[in-house]
This record gives C-alpha cells, structure tokens and sequence, in this order.
C-alpha cells in the first residue's frame, strides 16, 4: 500500500524549535515524530511512502534515507514554493492506486488497517478520519431578536464537533481534482469533491489522537507518550 506523508510546512506555531528543525523532526521520546508514523504505517502495510517535502527538506532526506533502516521504500516530492495540504499531490508520481495521505506531525493510535477496510466498504471517492472535540466558551452567551429582545442566555457552554484528523484515504480519480502546481489544501479538495457529486466518507475515530501544532501540545506529546509507548508502537 502506498501512503503519501505532508512534512513540508514550516511549523511556525511551534516556533523557536522550528527555526532548526522541521517539525516531523521533533523528538517524541526517543524518536521523531515522523519516525513514529512511518512505523505504524509499515505495521500496517503501507510500505510505499512519500514524503511531500519543502522547509528543511535536507534534514529529513538525511536522517530518513531510503527508508531502508525502517523497512520501508521511501521517496521524495520536493515543491519548489508552497502548495498548501492537497497540492503536493499533483507532484507525486505513481498514485495509481489508493493511497493515504496524512500529515507528518500527528500522535495517533488509531488503526489504519480498520480505516482502510471502513474505505473500501463505503465505495467512497475518500475517507476522512474524524475525531470528537468539545469547546468550552468561558463566558455567557446571550442571543437576541431582531429587536434586541435577549431569547437566549446560556453560561459557560460547551460545544461538541467532530473534526479532522489529518489523516485521509483517496482513490486515485482524486487526482482529477488537483491541478498542478497549484496551491489547494485538503480542505478544498474534499468540498470540490462534494460539490461534483462525490462521496466523501468519515471514519469516527475516539481513541489517543493528538495535531502537534504549538508547545503544549508538543509538551503533552511527550508526556503522553512514556505512558502510550507500547500503543502508539504496537510492535
């Protein structure tokens, strides 16, 4: 199985650290965290990887090589300016199978191998992995009539949302979609693809799952990660 990983961004939320290092390259425990997906995604078979690189592209070619080390064939796709989350795609060669795509600073648990299965059995032009959120507002929130006639006062509301995870399953038609060299986030992509009548699905995911955007999130990786390790690297 192929796998296309997105490690070309910049990270500026987790700026200093990244001013030196790309962020897949930060160290969760002992590794980075984009040597902790690549071996989940070899676990589960996905063994034809890419990584869509760009900002410090030397450092991972350097340390990640061929892939060799952690038995799987690793390749490159190098955009010269930057193409946003879908973009890359269009510079990837060989997608003529299904593929997954995910982005390469994600701490995750989840099992690949169910979310490809959920994907082939909803005959989806893809899958979008989604995940339960809840946003407290730590205020009062009032609503009003059209003539400032207060409806509604709610304290402190809590609001429940699924959202992406960053991680997506695509047949290859999907590249149909992806001019090339242009910017387009993923985002895009999949309303373009609502929008032409195609089946987007959602694979509903609530185990560990954590985006490492900004430092307490890279804080809280680490932590997390001295109690997970035997999960997130089940071999």
């Amino acid at each position: 199985m192929k796998a296309v990983i997105l490690a070309g961004g910049r990270g500026t939320r987790l700026a200093p650290y990244t001013t030196v290092l790309p962020k897949p390259l930060m160290p969760i425990g002992d590794k980075p965290i984009l040597d902790i997906v690549i071996r989940q995604l070899r676990h589960h078979g996905f063994t034809e990887l890419t990584l869509a690189v760009g900002y410090l592209a030397e450092l991972l070619m350097a340390y990640f090589g061929n892939g060799e080390r952690l038995g799987v064939k690793l390749a490159y796709s190098h955009e010269e300016q930057p193409l946003g989350t879908a973009g890359p795609l269009s510079l990837v060669p060989n997608l003529d199978e299904r593929f997954l795509v995910m982005n390469g600073d994600v701490l995750t648990a989840i099992n690949y191998t169910e979310m490809l299965a959920h994907h082939r059995a909803s005959g989806a032009i893809g899958t979008v992995a989604v995940y339960p959120r809840s946003v407290k507002i730590d205020l009062g929130v009032v609503e009003y009539d059209e003539h400032h006639h207060l409806t509604q006062y709610i304290e402190k509301p809590t609001h429940h949302y699924r959202v992406s995870m960053g991680i997506y399953i695509f047949e290859p038609r999907v590249l149909n979609f992806i001019p090339k060299n242009v910017r387009l986030d993923l985002p895009d992509l999949v309303k373009q693809l609502i929008a032409a009548g195609e089946t987007v699905n959602c694979y509903p995911y609530d185990g560990y799952w954590l985006d490492i955007g900004r430092p307490d999130d890279y804080a809280q990786a680490s932590a997390d990660f001295e109690k997970l390790a035997a999960q997130l690297l089940p071999e």
